[in-house]
């Protein structure tokens, strides 16, 4: 049927006038006015609790991740020894340290050792003896290493001797190291190798754990760290035939650059 230049021109105002309340409606739907943290966490592909008709990660999942995502420029800042917790998460291949952890914040007198890397990027392991080993470089994280090391020290208080910490999502809000850790600094001790992964360096090994130790061993690009600097921590580094001083500043990078 074809109309006629007036019932046209009558669709045409119909139209214009009703698309934007739908449009309006369905916007109040999707972007539900709930703030986020009055929002349960629920699993990403359930329907998000407030009532949009969406899946949690389509709705207030989004704003969870962009809170865990979000970076921390120097989220070791306040930490004794800041620079070597910055220069063993990002590249120092294998070092330790003991560290101290709080009496007062339930964790009791564990014994806990700082590595730079586990098997398998786990973010932590308990060894039989109940010492806890806590890694820096993980697979996966957010953007406050902090929180997420802090997050992997309470999650190791609750997991079996002989057992590694897998790792999970974004943690939620909760203490950070600066909250679990005393005030003593690292004492970093670089390594050759990765024999700090076993509990008795002495024991006999398997030839598969053998030939694991050694490969990986063999991708760790020599390091020393430097006595001789005064400010913040330096690192002697060869990668191949080339020698490189990495130097980390106790300051905010356009501090730093100026």
């Amino acid at each position: 049927m074809q109309l006629s230049p007036i019932d046209r021109a009558r669709c045409s105002r119909t139209l214009a006038v009703r698309q934007p309340v739908r449009l309006l409606v369905m916007a109040k739907v999707q972007n539900p006015k709930v703030a986020s943290e009055d929002v349960p966490v629920v699993g990403m592909r359930e329907p998000c609790p407030c009532g949009s008709g969406r899946r949690y990660k389509a709705c207030h999942g989004r704003d969870q991740a962009d809170r865990g995502s979000r970076l921390v420029l120097r989220p070791f800042e306040g930490l004794a020894g800041e620079c070597d917790w910055v220069a063993l998460r990002n590249f120092v291949p294998a070092a330790t340290s003991a560290l101290h952890l709080k009496s007062d914040t339930g964790i009791g007198d564990r014994k806990a050792t700082l590595v730079t890397v586990l098997p398998l990027a786990w973010p932590a392991m308990v060894r039989d003896s109940g010492e806890i080993l806590l890694a820096l470089q993980t697979a996966t994280g957010s953007g406050d290493p902090s929180r997420d090391a802090a997050e992997a020290i309470l999650r190791a208080l609750d997991t079996e001797p002989g057992a590694p910490v897998p790792p999970v999502g974004l943690p939620g809000p909760g203490p950070r190291l600066q909250d679990v850790l005393t005030e003593t600094p690292i004492a970093v001790s670089v390594e050759s190798n990765f024999d700090f992964w076993m509990a008795d360096p002495d024991a006999e090994r398997t030839p598969e754990v053998v030939a694991s130790l050694e490969r990986v061993s063999q991708s760790a690009i020599p390091t020393a760290r430097l006595s001789s600097i005064d400010v913040g921590a330096g690192y002697w580094c060869a990668a191949g035939n080339k020698e490189h001083l990495r130097w980390v500043l106790p300051f905010d990078e356009e501090t730093a650059l100026t």
